[in-house]
């Protein structure tokens, strides 16, 4: 088959099966709807786009899905990994009870005796080492039940900085560059913008494996509308660029240089909205420009700045200079200038942890929001920049309580937040939370010495993975890891508890256009499995603080959310309440009166905007106005030279999730990908004379790790670079990757790091 004909056939597949059918063992349950099977409304709990579901309940079991069409997010659609997430819960291996290390091995006591030990630990390492000394790592699938529980029993009852989630891993620079350009975090718009756009702008991010539902609806609004273009910005050639219609290849860590550049153009044609960017913008730029340090965050300062100041410093980004530092060509630039500054049509930008994860990540944000207030294409139906996180989340929820990243934002939020709460004003620490790497670093000084992880693998996922299993397997550090399944994760620890996955337990969350869905308990968990929160409020208890988590189990989950509603308090932060999330498939927040915000800081449509200030009102800054950050491009702390002459990066694909701990127990998706492998362009494999199937080291200069090289296979990366999904336990491809952080954000960099390549050959 011709190259053409190849990128032919796999785009018209795509364009087929971006959301794929029923899997076909469950379409006979499917078909059973008028019968004994029970359909029961629920999200899908893997990533953040937050699909509709509806799941077949059948002798207490969970037995089938189908795409819920009453969704606003999904349309009665589901990926694949959603329409198997019923088998996620009954893995052959699934941990229902608690477990006790002892004489090396892991072996099952009850409960009570392992809740009774924890607490044990926790109050013993408190008074000997204090409250910094115990720590929390959770889970980006926190709900939002559980994130409160965590922020109320470490943070306020504890008194700890010790705390974070795994979605610092994902989404902290998108957080950090929204709350730096608009002053709050949530997006401005909705995934209803891409419903109406005209261009739709890919920065970095394969949707068609990573959010292959959102996408699909970015190939219905083309369908629809035969005149929208999909334009793509990519690394490598993916199964999103035989759908795109124009697909630009650049370098890694490219994007700063690009944005700047596209703003450059913009304003040297004269196509900026001037009288937009008089009235409602803000020009910022920071006192210093060091790094800082990744264990203790970067609060930024902002000195006022003006446009003649920003005109002066877009100067040095011509496209020619943005093609040298990025690859992208100069005649690409301008033309995706041209699509943004062209008035007649409206854009909506999209981007994804790709981005997120270089060492400037908020200042990459912050760039790309600057490209949207330059033309005034925010706040409006069809205009939008909207970062997807890749994750599902409840911690987001308590950044308003607590802003600052855990920090209580000012004296008052401090005490309101204390009298809810139960403890004295002084437990509540004004220093940052420890960001995720600050944590395991100080475990690797023997600072912490209680860890307890909830929900997620980082002896997977963390960058520069070597050092912190390293870490661990040295640390004199208690550790307790809360998961359903056995990884290597649990591997390391003291204790493991059972945790209840998905719909076996209630809760809320958010997904990645601000929309708050409720999951009821469908079925009950195995054994002894339970909530993240229960667990913590039963330790809790055990400590002496039974008084700060006063609610019964069965109610838990609404009494928590009505907390949460009324500390974060106001209109712009209103969120919608329970009873009204379980009779309906998820609302926006802002949700004032119960009246959803499509479109944040537009006063025709945000409740919380005042109209007295114009057609926009964007406060959450004191100015009431978006910021226009001057943001210089930075070049990466790592590049590929003579000792290690490529890039390799790691992604996604679509059948399976983070790590792979609940995916690979669904037989059919790992058959379909059992193993990782690295993706080789063919000019680079016959020059290391390498064919495919066979197997290659890689090298970094962190760590060696061998693959099985792919020649001409899901993607094309160019000529240098080299591409690893990363959700295989077995094949650690984080032992490469750099643990460099944001100063701003604390996510880690690690998104592209340089490597060699050894042939090794077949491995039987």
């Amino acid at each position: 088959m011709s190259e053409l004909d190849r990128r032919t056939f796999v785009k018209s597949a795509l364009i087929a099966s971006a959301a794929v059918a029923i899997p076909r063992e469950l379409r006979a349950v499917a078909r059973d709807a008028q019968g004994s099977v029970q359909w029961k409304r629920s999200p899908c709990r893997l990533c953040g786009v937050g699909c509709g579901l509806l799941v077949g309940i059948q002798g207490g079991r969970a037995v089938a899905v189908k795409g819920d069409p009453a969704s606003p997010v999904s349309r009665g659609l589901a990926c694949v990994k959603g329409y198997y997430a019923p088998q996620i819960l009954y893995g052959r291996d699934r941990i229902t009870r608690a477990q006790v290390r002892r004489g090396g091995a892991l072996v099952q006591v009850p409960l009570g005796n392992a809740l009774d030990l924890i607490a044990e630990r926790m109050r013993e390492t408190l008074q000997r080492h204090g409250a910094d000394s115990v720590a929390l790592y959770g889970s980006a699938q926190w709900t939002a039940e559980d994130a409160f529980v965590a922020a109320r029993l470490f943070r306020g009852a504890l008194g700890s900085v010790s705390v974070d989630t795994s979605a610092r891993l994902h989404t902290a620079s998108a957080s950090a560059g929204l709350r730096s350009t608009f002053g709050l975090t949530g997006t401005p718009g909705s995934y209803d913008d891409i419903d109406q756009a005209d261009i739709l702008v890919l920065w970095n991010v394969n949707l068609a494996e990573s959010d292959p539902v959102l996408f699909s609806r970015m190939l219905e609004r083309r369908r629809a509308s035969p005149s929208v273009r999909i334009v793509e910005l990519a690394n490598l050639t993916s199964r999103t660029s035989y759908a795109a219609d124009r697909s630009l290849l650049f370098s890694p860590h490219g994007e700063l240089a690009i944005a700047n550049a596209i703003c450059q153009e913009i304003v040297a044609r004269k196509m900026a909205r001037r009288d937009f960017v008089q009235r409602y913008v803000a020009f910022k730029q920071a006192p210093n420009e060091h790094r800082g340090s990744t264990d203790e965050l970067l609060i930024e300062k902002d000195v006022a700045s003006d446009w003649n100041a920003f005109v002066r410093f877009l100067a040095d980004y011509t496209p020619e200079r943005a093609q040298r530092l990025s690859g992208l060509a100069a005649d690409e630039i301008r033309w995706l200038a041209s699509l943004y500054g062209d008035p007649t049509r409206k854009v909506v930008s999209v981007w994804g942890p790709a981005v997120n994860r270089q060492s400037r990540g908020t200042w990459v944000n912050n760039a790309l929001h600057n490209i949207h207030l330059l033309v005034g294409k925010v706040s409006t139906p069809g205009n939008a920049a909207i970062p997807v996180s890749g994750q599902p989340g409840g911690a987001a929820l308590i950044d308003d309580i607590l802003a600052h990243h855990g920090t209580p934002s000012d004296a008052a939020s401090r005490e309101r937040t204390a009298r809810a709460w139960g403890v004295p004003l002084n437990k509540l620490d004004v220093r940052a939370a420890r960001p995720a790497l600050a944590i395991f670093r100080a475990l690797e000084r023997g600072e912490v010495r209680f860890l307890w992880i909830q929900a997620t693998n980082p002896m997977v996922s963390l960058p520069n993975l070597a050092r912190f299993r390293a870490a661990m397997r040295r640390a004199q550090c208690y550790v307790v890891v809360s998961e359903a399944y056995p990884t290597p994760t649990t591997d390391v620890a003291d204790v493991v508890l059972p945790a209840a996955l998905w719909i076996e337990r209630e809760g809320m969350y958010v997904n990645g256009e601000r929309r708050v869905q409720h999951f009821a308990q469908l079925v009950n968990p195995p054994g002894d499995a339970a909530s993240d929160a229960r667990h913590m409020i039963e330790v809790a208890r055990r400590l002496g603080h039974g008084a700060q988590f006063p609610w019964p189990a069965a109610q838990s989950a609404a009494a928590v959310w009505s907390e949460i509603a009324a500390l974060r308090g106001g209109p712009s932060s209103a969120l919608p309440n329970a009873e009204s999330l379980r009779s309906q498939p998820g609302r926006l927040w802002p949700a004032p009166d119960g009246h959803e915000t499509r479109w944040r800081y537009n006063t025709e449509h945000d409740p919380a905007a005042e109209r007295g200030r114009g057609e926009f009102d964007f406060y959450g800054h004191a100015d009431h106005r978006a910021w226009i950050w001057l943001r210089p491009y930075e070049p990466p702390p790592e590049s590929p030279d003579r000792e290690f002459p490529f890039w390799f990066s790691t992604g996604r694909v679509v059948e399976h999730w983070g790590t792979g701990s609940l995916t690979q127990r669904v037989p059919t998706l790992h058959r379909a990908v059992p193993h990782a492998y690295v993706e080789i362009n063919p000019e680079d494999a016959r020059a290391i004379g390498v064919r495919d199937a066979e197997h290659v080291r890689l090298t970094s200069r962190r760590g060696s790790l061998t693959l099985e090289a792919r020649v001409d296979y899901r993607s094309q990366p160019p000529r240098g670079l080299l591409f690893a999904p990363g959700f295989d336990e077995g094949a650690l491809v984080n032992t490469l990757t750099r643990d460099d952080a944001c100063p701003i954000s604390g996510q880690p960099g690690g998104g592209a790091c340089a490597v060699r390549v050894e042939r090794v050959g077949r491995i039987p």
